[in-house]
Formats: C-alpha cells, sequence, structure tokens
C-alpha cells in the first residue's frame, strides 16, 4: 500500500529542522523511518511533510556521561546492542536494543525514533522508563530534559511539544548491588513486544532496598507498577517472595490493557505475571 502525498524536507542543523517544523504544520520528523513509514503506507499517519534530520551532525553518537550513558537521537538499536559502554554501564539496554526487528531493523532504526514515535510494544521505552532514564528535547524556546516516566503520556503520544526535536536520551548506569533484566514476549513475525517487562532490583544486607518494574506492549503507554515494587521492597528476592510480587501485576495494570489479533486483552492480563516473574528473576540474580 502506498502513503498519502508528502511533502520532504531535508534539515542541515537542528535548527533548520526547527524550522522546518514551524514552516510545516503537521510535519512528521524522519530519523530511521522503521516505525512511521509503515503507518504511512497502512494510512494510519498522513504528516503534511517529513522532515529529515538522518544527516544532522551531532544527534548520533554513545558517551559516558554523569554517572551514566547518553546516546544521541539517531543512535541506531544496533550501535545501542554492540556498544561496549552501554554494556558497561545498563547491559540490559544493549539486551533489549539487540531483541529489536531484524539485523536490517536494528541498522537502520534509531532509539530517537523509537522514543518519539511511543508505540506501545516498542521495547526501549519500557526499558527507559524502569532505568529511570531522561530524555533531552530542543525547540525555539530553549532545550528541557524530561524523565522517561513523564516522557509517554499516551498511546504514540510523547511530551513532545510542537516544534520540538528529541535530541538526546541520558541512561543511569546500574550500580554495584544493582541488577537490571528485560523479559520479553515476541510477536514471533513482527519481534514487536506482546508485552514485555522491565526490572531493576537493588540489594542491601540481604533484602530489596528498591525496585522499578516497567510493562509495555500491553498498555497503551509503558508504566510502573508500583504493587509489584511495593511488594518487593524490604523483603529477600527468593521465589516465594518474587512469585507473590508478580502475582500482583495484574491487578495493577488498570482497565486499559490493550488487546488486538495476536492476544486478547484477557490473555495479556492473564500471563503478564509470568513475565514480571521472570525478568524480576533474572534481575535478582544481576544483583
Amino acid at each position: 500500500m502506498y502513503s498519502p502525498s508528502f511533502a520532504y524536507h531535508r534539515a542541515s542543523s537542528l535548527a533548520d529542522a526547527q524550522k522546518l517544523l514551524a514552516a510545516n504544520p503537521g510535519a512528521k520528523i524522519l530519523a530511521g523511518g522503521h516505525s512511521l513509514l509503515p503507518l504511512m503506507k497502512l494510512r494510519l499517519a498522513a504528516p503534511s511533510a517529513l522532515v529529515d534530520i538522518g544527516r544532522v551532525a551531532g544527534l548520533k553518537g554513545i558517551s559516558a556521561a554523569d554517572g551514566g550513558v547518553r546516546i544521541g537521537a539517531l543512535t541506531t538499536h544496533g550501535a545501542i546492542a554492540a556498544s561496549d559502554v552501554v554494556r558497561g554501564s545498563c547491559a540490559v539496554l544493549a539486551e533489549a536494543a539487540g531483541q529489536i526487528g531484524d539485523p536490517a531493523v536494528r541498522n537502520r532504526g534509531t532509539i530517537g525514533g523509537s522514543v518519539a514515535h511511543a508505540d506501545p510494544a516498542a521495547d526501549l521505552p519500557t526499558v527507559l522508563v524502569a532505568l529511570g532514564a531522561k530524555v533531552d528535547v530542543a525547540g525555539a524556546k530553549g532545550a528541557r530534559t524530561v524523565a522517561a516516566r513523564d516522557f509517554f503520556v499516551g498511546m504514540m503520544a510523547t511530551a513532545l511539544a510542537d516544534g520540538e526535536v528529541l535530541t538526546s536520551i541520558w541512561v543511569p548506569a546500574v550500580g554495584k548491588g544493582s541488577g537490571a533484566a528485560y523479559a520479553k514476549f515476541s510477536h514471533p513475525a513482527s519481534r514487536y513486544a506482546v508485552l514485555g517487562v522491565a526490572a531493576v532490583v537493588t540489594v542491601q544486607g540481604g533484602k530489596c532496598s528498591a525496585a522499578a518494574v516497567a510493562v509495555g506492549g500491553l498498555v497503551p503507554s509503558p508504566i510502573r507498577l508500583a504493587a509489584v515494587e511495593g511488594a518487593l521492597t524490604g523483603k529477600p528476592l527468593d521465589a516465594a517472595n518474587i512469585a507473590n510480587a508478580a502475582a500482583q501485576a495484574a491487578g495493577a495494570l488498570g482497565d486499559d490493557v490493550l488487546g488486538d489479533i495476536f492476544a486478547s486483552a484477557e490473555y495479556r492480563r492473564a500471563v503478564v505475571g509470568t513475565y514480571v516473574a521472570r525478568a524480576l528473576t533474572a534481575a535478582a540474580a544481576r544483583a
């Protein structure tokens, strides 16, 4: 299927991209294109124009920064999966990136595109919310930083304002005594997440002192499961306590569980506890 007609503009700089967005109401940013273009072909998105930022300097790369790692918006999933810097700081992010699509998708799709697109079935938003990442954006009014937990506001909806461009993402390191893992139920053809669970736990004195559990794929945007986190805090991370915490997951999802041709809302709710337990067990083993 062919997409609706649209104008195409290639931005030469970040400032140029902002000007093009302002001059073309309804325009969308084009990075890798692996999220946006399929929607356009299915006529689920019809932007008036595409502003291609693929050659804008300074929006690509990975570096250690401020006790974590900063990743440019145009950095591909493949580069993240292969990065020694990412693996040394927050290996779960590299592992999740390596589970996206196939090599062609990973070598073209970008972290900025995935985060800005905010597909409920995307892997990286869920992991970033669990890790406590921060998203850097720039617009006509200047630059600002948004916590990943606050960045995703609904199905394919984010806190990006009109004319703003996502420039980079900062991810804190998983410190000593902490462990993180991502458990995913993949669609067999697309490898999108029918559901995904990211867990980060910290152990002190043999007990869980902090926990972050985020889910995606089965709700409109990634959310933290406070009931699961609370059931773990202050307790040993043994099989019984993990099972008890995971049992809280289904009830913590609310009423907006997604259902589609791949899996009904009832099925997703029924199996989420299994994947929460898997993510927690793996994270606890690494802590």
